[in-house]
């Protein structure tokens, strides 16, 4: 439709147009109606009740003119006559009469207004005959009391008392008369009241539904008219909305369809072309996720500063090795071999990359993994990588069950385990190498000291060893056990190393009892008590049969009793190979 292939600027502009046509419409019918009403309560207020009460004053006048006769009566009869009094009294006579011509008038003009306005419905013939009837009533009230009054007011000067007596009453019969016909005439009025009232009341519901009723249907047309173009805006944006998830979990091979030509159809177009080029950038992070780990290849392409300048932060190194490797590799074809090592690597990569670690490479069979910023917070790092070497450990006996039947063999000639060393410092992190090809990797003494401590499980007989500073930072959430002090190739000062025994809590109570015994021996070791040192020591030996590190030591015992250690030996040892 035309109406869809407009801009969403015209689509917009359209809507608000159109909604503000309706809202023009039925706010001026509201109006008009309102307005009516509003003739008709002005009519009711100001001069249907006004009316009304002009007739109800005029009864009061009637009531008051008759008191100030009596007055006027009293002030005659009495023997010496207060002429001062008398003609108060008259005063205030002919001020009601005057009041009840006023008060009757009045009333007139309002009935007479009503009846020429030609804006609101009245009736006319009931209202004329009311106006008649006023008009006789105080004709008649006027011609009677005139005579009336001026006969009284002889026969009280002659002192004709009866006769002013009679008068009197005659002057009081034509009062009630002309009050009656003034009550008749404002019961009448009193209907027109009602009868204006309930006009108004019947033309505001009206006015009301009408109202009600042609906003609704402007609602209903204005809705359906804002449905019917906002659906063709509103569409292409669920699709648009429809492959942005899609996007965001990854998928990248769903197109959208172009609908229409406004600007949601030209950025659908550019979404297309966007998908098109991050299907193409995905299989090329996929290609070198095979080469570098995803979390580096992500890193440099979200900041390709850090892989330029380099950058130097705390992280932990790990690196882990298969013992017996070189023996086993000899017997092997270079296609088990293949084999076997990628089953290993594969085995053993998963538990860094679940703890969040990033593998820097494979040499041989061993593995360069490490923690850190950016990838990790630095409080946690050391952690994750000493769970991680202990899920790397609990594949061992898998992978001992695996390789026979990978080799197709029935039995491994020799056994094949793990040494895993961990260390915390400070490294260069950034991208190495030469113009023809950079890796990114981290370089340092901590690197260096983890590869040191790899090694140094040979001579302890342990998996699992690592640095004073990784020890410090992972403190109570791994089970540690300080194994030695130690000074590896190429450090001059020895630190503390320690053995990752398991998760915090996880300990049997022969590994508890071997850690305290263990504990007892070193101190006694480095204090050069030998003799209760080997006690120690074969007492940890007695709680876990075959502990490398209590055997190392009572060996390293055997040495000093032949050879002592330097008077001022510090209880450390030093390694003068790798």
């Amino acid at each position: 439709m035309p109406l869809f292939n407009q801009s969403i600027r015209r689509k917009i502009v359209g809507i608000a147009l159109g909604l503000i046509v309706l809202m023009l419409i039925t706010s001026i019918l509201s109006m008009v109606m309102s307005s009516q009403v509003g003739i008709l309560l002005d009519e009711l207020t100001g001069r249907y009740i006004p009316a009304y009460g002009d007739l109800a004053r005029a009864n009061i006048r009637s009531l008051e003119r008759s008191v100030a006769l009596r007055r006027m009566v009293m002030a005659k009869m009495q023997d010496s006559s207060d002429e001062q009094a008398y003609a108060a009294r008259l005063k205030e006579f002919e001020e009601a009469d005057r009041k009840i011509e006023e008060e009757t008038s009045a009333a007139q003009k309002l009935i007479n207004a009503i009846i020429e306005d030609p804006r609101t419905p009245s009736d006319n013939a009931a209202l004329a005959r009311i106006d008649t009837r006023i008009e006789t009533a105080v004709t008649e009230l006027r011609q009677g009391m005139n005579e009336d009054h001026a006969k009284l007011l002889k026969q009280i000067d002659a002192k004709q008392m009866p006769e002013a007596r009679s008068t009197l009453e005659h002057i009081d019969a034509l009062r009630d008369q002309f009050n009656q016909r003034i009550d008749a005439v404002r019961t009448d009025m009193l209907k027109q009241v009602y009868a204006s009232t309930s006009t108004v009341v019947g033309h505001q519901r009206q006015a009301i539904i009408i109202s009600g009723v042609v906003t609704l249907l402007a609602a209903v047309v204005g809705f359906a008219f804002a449905l019917l173009v906002s659906g063709g805006i509103t569409r292409p944006v669920r699709l648009l909305l429809a492959g942005a998830r899609e996007v965001e979990a990854g998928r990248f091979d769903k197109s959208i369809t172009v609908s229409t030509q406004d600007e949601i159809g030209e950025l659908a177009a550019a979404f297309n072309r966007m998908i098109e080029q991050l299907r193409h950038n995905e299989r090329i992070r996929e290609t070198f996720g095979r080469y570098i780990d995803p979390k580096v290849v992500q890193g440099l392409i979200d900041r390709p500063e850090v892989a330029v300048d380099g950058q130097r932060r705390v992280m932990t190194i790990m690196f882990c090795d298969m013992s017996g490797f070189t023996a086993m590799s000899e017997g092997m074809t270079p296609r088990g071999l293949v084999k076997v090592m990628n089953h290993y690597f594969t085995l053993m990569s998963a538990p860094i990359r679940n703890n969040r670690g990033v593998i820097d490479k494979y040499i041989g069979d061993a593995i360069m993994s490490y923690w850190g910023p950016p990838f990790i917070e630095e409080d946690e790092q050391a952690l994750l990588a000493g769970l991680s070497a202990i899920d790397m450990a609990d594949q061992v006996p898998a992978l001992q069950k695996q390789l026979p039947d990978l080799l197709g063999i029935r039995a491994m000639p020799v056994s094949c385990d793990l040494r895993i060393g961990i260390a915390t410092g400070e490294v260069l992190t950034g991208s190495i190498g030469s113009e023809l090809m950079m890796s990114f990797t981290v370089m340092g003494d901590a690197v260096n000291l983890a590869s040191r401590l790899e090694a140094v499980n040979k001579i302890y007989g342990t998996r699992i060893l690592i640095s004073q500073a990784t020890a410090a930072a992972i403190g109570s959430r791994l089970e540690l056990r300080e194994i030695d002090r130690l000074a590896v190739v190429g450090q001059s000062v020895p630190q503390p190393v320690f053995e990752v025994m398991g998760r915090a809590g996880a300990l049997t109570a022969s590994q508890e009892g071997l850690r305290a015994h263990y504990a007892e021996g070193l101190a006694a070791y480095r204090a050069c008590r030998f003799t209760e040192a080997r006690s120690a020591f074969n007492a940890a030996l007695q709680s876990v049969p075959g502990d490398g590190p209590s055997q190392a030591m009572l060996a390293r015992i055997v040495q000093f009793e032949t050879a002592p250690p330097a008077a001022d030996w510090d209880g450390a040892w030093r390694m003068d190979s790798k």
